[in-house]
This record gives C-alpha cells, structure tokens and sequence, in this order.
C-alpha cells in the first residue's frame, strides 16, 4: 500500500493538486528581497519544483518586517498548493515580537521541509580596525557602544547572535537595523557599519572578493570555503549560530499535497547539480519530514523566547 502511494503521488500531480486549477502557475513566495540568503535557495530550487510538479513555479519576492509581511500574503492564499512559502529563521520568532502578525506561525501553515541550514560568520568591514573575536571584545571594551553591528531587524538571527555575544563578553555594541541581508551587506562594504553576523553562503563570495573580512564561522568546525577563518568557539566555547530556510504551504493543503511537495523538494535536493551548487555556497543540504521541521521550528522558537524576554527585544 506504501508503495502505491508513493507511486501515486509521484506520477500523477494533477491528482495531488486537483484543489487548484490545472497547469496554473504555482507562486513560490519570498518574504525577503532578491538577492538574499532565502532567495538564493528559492532560485536554485524553483526550476527543480517547476520540472517535478510539471508547472510553471514563479519565485515572488514580498519583503518586509522580518519576513512576516510575506508570511501573512501567504497565509491569506488557498491551501491548494499552488501557493508555496520559503522562510527564514524569523519564522520562528517573530510572534514573539509583533503584537498582531496577522496569522499563527504553527497553525497558519503545514511545515513541509527543512531545505538546508548554514553556519553564521561573524564578518567585518575592511576598514575595521579588529580582525578577530578576540580583537574585537578589547575594542568594544574600550570603546563602548561605539561598535556598531548590522542584523535584518529585531529579533533576527543576526540580532539575537549579536546580543549572545555581548552577553559572553561582556561588550555594548550598537543596533543598525535593515529591511534585507542585500542592503545590511552593502553598508558593510561601504564601511558604514562595523561587524554583522551574516550566513556563510552571503559572507562566503564578499571576503574571498576580499570586500569584507571574516572573523569567525559560527559551526562547530571550521569550514572548507574559509579554511583559514577560526570559529567563534575556538575563543568563546560553546558558542554556535546558524541560519536555516524552511518551506511551508497555507493551512488547509491535503495530507497527500504535503506528502508530495516533500517528496519533490527530498528529490531536488538529492541531485548532484543542486546539491554541488548549494553546498559550495555553504549550505548543510537537509530535506527533512514535515514532522521534524514543524518540531525544529517549534524549538528555535522556544530556544529563542528566553533570550527575547531577557533582553526585552522590541521591534521600532
């Protein structure tokens, strides 16, 4: 019977999709901008979904407040699966930050998949005086406040890392929020602001280009793409951070529609070309279940609660 199934579901996705109206273009929504972390991912899969599902997938970016003004368009749309979600580790969090997000991270969506996941880098703009954790600690010490970091909003993975890493050393640094990873990476190499934890895939081309500077990889081992940069643990033990992109549907979508929206991404990320591609990125390739996605969010969500409420993270 299980192989039936899976038969089933492979060979004939009009069945799966019979709620949306044949060969209608499936919208792969962003809730970041062109040019991101979720974005790249979104791009290298969606000709994949698009050759799998035999219909035209459209990647559409929709950015604003840390993802969720994306998050809520798809909310809003039918679960019939022609309407797909990839999010960030935002998704986790930002209930705990908006008062009214307009939809219910867990109860508005069927998680699908965990895509892939990525160390963060803390990374540096050239004319940065520090050129490692250590160095940076003793210059935010000796200059407090004065050090300014980059994240994609409050609440963000870039924010709470930061606030992690004020909280081990014991620096101030200050807050310069930006609406995507695209703008906060410009300022950077502009020198506008000083240091950011960013995920390896965007930090990965700008140092090699040698526009910025890496000073430490959040993994708990050093990478292949920066062989040379240390981890953030070598000085602060214990210390890891990592970015993860996820894919969801809006409630309402069929057991069989997830069953099958699974299947394609697992496929997807077991070919070699995609696999080639988002690994020499920096990407860990994952292509989880449904269950143990909607559990890992659920746990970044309740990891990060404490540190929301410790340090009083409001969004401005």
């Amino acid at each position: 019977m299980r192989r039936l199934l899976s038969i089933l579901l492979i060979c004939a996705p009009t069945a799966v999709f019979a709620q949306s109206p044949a060969g209608k273009p499936v919208r792969l929504i962003v809730p970041w901008p062109a040019g991101g972390t979720v974005d790249g991912v979104a791009r290298v899969l969606a000709p994949r979904f698009s050759e799998g599902l035999g219909r035209p997938v459209v990647v559409e970016n929709r950015a604003g407040a840390s993802g969720s003004i994306g998050e809520a368009a798809a909310a809003k749309a039918p679960g019939d699966g022609a309407t797909l979600l990839f999010v960030f580790d935002t998704h986790a969090v930002n209930h705990l930050l908006y008062k009214d997000l307009g939809y219910d991270p867990f109860k508005s969506f069927e998680h699908v998949s965990l895509l892939v996941t990525s160390p963060q880098a803390l990374v540096a703009a050239t004319n940065f005086a520090p050129s490692s954790v250590a160095e940076l600690v003793a210059y935010a010490k000796a200059n407090p406040g004065k050090v300014t970091y980059a994240t994609t909003g409050a609440g963000s993975s870039n924010n709470l890392n930061a606030l992690l890493l004020s909280d081990r050393t014991g620096i101030a640094m200050t807050h310069v929020p930006y609406k995507g990873g695209v703008p906060m990476m410009i300022d950077l190499v502009a020198g506008q602001v000083n240091v950011m934890f960013v995920s390896a895939p965007q930090a990965i081309p700008q140092v090699k280009a040698g526009r910025i500077k890496a000073l430490a990889i959040g993994s708990a081992n050093r990478i292949p793409q920066l062989p040379d940069t240390p981890t953030v643990a070598e000085t602060l033990p214990g210390f890891a951070t990592q970015s993860w992109v996820g894919m969801l549907v809006p409630a309402g979508a069929t057991k069989e529609t997830v069953a099958r929206l699974n299947a394609e991404a697992k496929k997807a990320l077991a070919d070699p070309g995609v696999r080639g591609k988002l690994g020499g990125q920096g990407f860990d390739v994952v292509g989880s279940s449904p269950e143990v996605f909607l559990a890992f969010a659920r746990a970044e969500s309740e990891k990060w609660a404490k540190v929301i409420r410790d340090y009083n993270i409001k969004v401005e």
